[in-house]
């Protein structure tokens, strides 16, 4: 089982980290057989700020993001308990991925870099969980999140790829529904040409077969929006253009995605609810072309 999977590549070895105690680790050569280190987490050491931060947290880890940048690996990580928005996001950085040994070698050391970002609640009507790394054009690095609540939120980082000011934080995507609900989160930021293309996941999931997890796009020219959908509409008001769903015959719903560029290919990858497996949550993977005029489309396959 996949939940929430992003990968980086490194010497020719892709590592696929996704949510698990301790945050999952998969590793493959070619993105189609895959070794789940079932014993060895990406996390051997959950901090302990961790757990005076989010009450209730333990080891149950969500939703990473990772990215190479300025010679070092960052991995972004959640903190939460479900339903709540009383969440950290935490960080970690190593020079070097590694595959663990067979024979009981810990693989990759990561260095505890502390909270990116927390929320609490009562205080923040958005929740720090769900993070996405981005680089825009001039080589600064941004991190987008959210779940619910006030939607989709991003930031600018500093030096040391902390939050430096909470009132740089933005909303750039929300849903617009009856009642409270707001369901609309894990973004993911591709830059592609002279557009970012901002990958969110709009309604439930969880449920196994009861999931109701699709994925949706808009497009800006700069990595600070707005956003808009193929229609023109701004997803700050409820735009998204629906990119990839549940098909009803392989899977009842899939979300929570990632988008690469690996050599000279365009991938797209998310965890889709297998209809085959009774709603068991498995990696999808397929490749992106791109339209005429400028939007993402799957290759058939």
């Amino acid at each position: 089982m996949v939940h929430d999977p992003v990968i980086a590549m490194q010497d020719g070895t892709f590592y696929m980290m996704s949510t698990g105690h301790g945050l999952q680790l998969a590793t493959s050569e070619d993105m189609n057989t895959w070794t789940v280190w079932s014993h060895t987490p990406v996390l051997s050491h959950i901090p302990e700020w961790t757990h005076d931060s989010v009450p209730g947290f333990k080891s149950h880890v969500w939703a990473p993001d990772i990215i190479r940048f300025r010679n070092r690996w960052w991995l972004a990580y959640s903190c939460s308990t479900f339903g709540k928005n009383t969440s950290a996001i935490g960080l970690a950085s190593t020079d070097k991925l590694t595959v663990p040994d067979k024979n009981g070698g810990k693989g990759t050391q990561w260095r505890d870099e502390g909270t990116l970002v927390c929320s609490k609640g009562g205080r923040d009507n958005w929740n720090a969980i769900d993070p996405n790394f981005i680089i825009d054009e001039n080589g600064n690095p941004w991190l987008t999140f959210g779940s619910f609540w006030d939607g989709i939120q991003l930031a600018p980082l500093d030096s040391t790829m902390h939050i430096a000011c909470r009132d740089s934080i933005r909303t750039i995507a929300r849903r617009k529904t009856t009642g409270r609900a707001n369901p609309i989160e894990a973004p993911f930021i591709f830059r592609h040409g002279d557009y970012y293309y901002l990958f969110v996941s709009w309604d439930y999931c969880c449920r196994g077969m009861e999931s109701t997890y699709k994925v949706a796009v808009g497009r800006s020219r700069t990595v600070t929006g707005p956003y808009i959908d193929r229609d023109g509409r701004d997803m700050r008001d409820g735009g998204g253009t629906v990119f990839f769903e549940g098909d009803k015959r392989q899977f009842e719903a899939a979300g929570h995605s990632a988008a690469y560029n690996f050599g000279d290919q365009d991938i797209f990858i998310c965890h889709g609810y297998s209809i085959a497996d009774n709603g068991a949550s498995i990696l999808v993977r397929r490749n992106m072309e791109w339209t005429a005029d400028g939007w993402p489309q799957l290759k058939a396959r």
